[in-house]
């Protein structure tokens, strides 16, 4: 159905989608310490999200009858400066994730593997979504900067996400 190369890249990518969990885990680690639990909350659900997302290519692989190898995974940073450098960081992580998936979908679009191709097109799609909410975030939390209330009320916002959403 598809070659060893584009099986081997769909295993980093489940590598990468259970790397982002555990990176969007520890930055609510770092939010919720910080006294920020709605930021947290949410980072919480974007991690249970990205876990997700490494499943859905999980089970795509079983159901291919490929096999599914999992890597070792780098130790996510657990220290920012600042809620906008938190987010600043997802922004850069998802941009990237896009880059991979999109390559991804290039390799299987070059190898004609027509199944392969019909599953990432709903990651490329989640990709524009995740690309934009990230934006979204870091351009509010410059609009609000340091002022204490607005971030409160952030907070409250941001916390209020529920999963799916």
């Amino acid at each position: 159905m598809f070659s060893d190369e584009l099986e081997n890249a769909i295993n980093e990518q489940i590598d990468r989608e259970f790397y982002a969990s555990h990176l969007y885990l520890s930055m609510s680690a770092f939010c919720e310490h910080e006294n920020w639990s709605g930021f947290g909350s949410w980072l919480r659900l974007q991690s249970a999200e990205e876990t997700t997302h490494g499943m859905k290519l999980f089970d795509f692989m079983l159901d291919c009858d490929k096999r599914v190898v999992l890597g070792g995974m780098e130790q996510p940073p657990d220290e920012y400066e600042s809620l906008l450098a938190v987010f600043e960081q997802a922004l850069r992580h998802e941009v990237m994730v896009s880059t991979r998936i999109n390559a991804l979908y290039d390799l299987a679009s070059q190898e004609k593997a027509f199944a392969v191709q019909s599953h990432l097109q709903w990651f490329v799609l989640e990709q524009v979504e995740e690309e934009k909410t990230a934006r979204d975030i870091v351009a509010k939390l410059k609009l609000i900067g340091n002022d204490v209330a607005s971030l409160l009320a952030y907070d409250r916002e941001l916390g209020a996400r529920t999963l799916g959403a």
